[in-house]
């Protein structure tokens, strides 16, 4: 019986160019084989009204988010009540010309919110952790049993509250907006240095709102590569594109400032997505990470439905038994039950072993070695 040439199989499972390890927030596991884990960020966007704070951490949880953060400060654990030049906003931002005590002190989540935010959040089956900025915030964190921390961009060279916060034991994600590769070097390794286990970082743009342009989110594999922990994504851009993007470039985590409607404005109403944004943007971003896929080579199940609309080698001529294969009775056409067209030269000249019928496949045992 003629026997096909053998075929080279190229089968390749591709070494990862990195060992990310995996944390845990709450009973969720995080990590590059899991799917994106969805944080809405409230920031300043309750406005001041306790209601709305609550209305957004409903839409949240409905949106299908996994976590709400929190950010824990007071105007005056952030900066001094002065207008001396550096204490007013002069950079064309959202914010110039404001002071920075003002800004801070209505964006603010009062203190004796949290309770009973992070109950309804618990309530509503989404995870309430914040970003603390000093250590009596980390402390009424930790009375509320946090089950994580999150470092800000801007306090990620603040190398004394990242070891305070790796301090309670509690995974910590640490956002990188700004920052050198020395200054990420840094934190990681003052994390680290005071017991820290569980760490995962955030590639970010701290502008507001970011430009896709400037997302650099190339980095996200890179950082995977250099730090050996999960990397997410602190989305800034309008839109969902980015953060979509940054999932299938490898981010177990994204994080996106969220906000019930544009008005009343908020000081991050104007790049904080809406409820219909963050729903998408979960949907996505899942969608994101399971076209990620293996690195394997080859149809995949459902793939295989299509195999028989390949081409495949088929007698077009009644063949007798002993009759050469020609070019005139042999062609390669759908569908794809015969032998593969690359070994139509292989069998041009040799015999039938018994006589074919039109539209029969051509299959190994139907040539002849004589």
């Amino acid at each position: 019986m003629f026997r096909p040439l053998a075929a080279t199989v190229h089968r390749v499972e591709m070494m990862p160019t990195h060992s990310s390890s995996t944390i845990t927030i709450d009973g969720r596991t995080i990590g590059p084989d899991h799917p994106p884990y969805i944080i809405a960020e409230l920031s300043a966007n309750h406005g001041g009204d306790l209601e709305r704070a609550k209305r957004i951490i409903r839409l949240a949880a409905e949106s299908g988010a996994h976590a709400i953060k929190f950010q824990a400060y007071t105007a005056d654990s952030m900066t001094l009540d002065c207008d001396m030049p550096g204490f007013v906003i002069e950079s064309d931002t959202l914010w110039k010309g404001q002071k920075l005590y003002d800004l801070y002190a209505k964006a603010a989540t009062p203190y004796d919110w949290f309770p009973e935010l992070f109950a309804l959040a618990r309530q509503l089956g989404i995870t309430p952790f914040a970003s603390p900025f000093d250590d009596e915030a980390v402390e009424m964190l930790e009375a509320l049993q946090a089950p994580a921390h999150k470092i800000a961009s801007f306090e990620t060279i603040d190398l004394a509250l990242i070891e305070r916060c790796a301090g309670t034991g509690k995974p910590l994600i640490i956002s990188t907006g700004l920052c050198t590769r020395e200054e990420i070097d840094e934190a990681v390794a003052a994390f680290r240095s005071a017991g820290g286990r569980e760490l995962a970082l955030l590639k970010c743009n701290s502008a507001y709102p970011a430009d896709p342009k400037e997302a650099n989110l190339s980095l996200i594999p890179d950082m995977a590569h250099r730090y050996g922990v999960p990397i997410g994504y602190s989305d800034h851009t309008l839109g969902t594109v980015a953060a979509v993007t940054a999932c299938s470039m490898g981010a177990c985590i994204v994080e996106k400032h969220v906000i019930d409607a544009r008005e009343p404005a908020t000081a991050d109403s104007e790049f904080s997505a809406l409820p219909d944004d963050l729903k998408a943007l979960v949907e996505h971003c899942r969608t994101a990470f399971e076209s990620r896929g293996r690195t394997v080579y080859g149809p995949t199940e459902r793939e295989r439905q299509s195999l028989p609309f390949r081409r495949s080698l088929h007698v077009v001529k009644d063949v007798a038994q002993g009759e050469a294969f020609t070019s005139e009775n042999v062609r390669a056409l759908r569908p794809g039950h015969g032998m593969k067209p690359k070994h139509l030269r292989e069998i041009l000249g040799k015999t039938a072993s018994r006589a074919i019928s039109v539209g029969e496949p051509l299959t190994p045992d139907l040539v002849s070695e004589s």
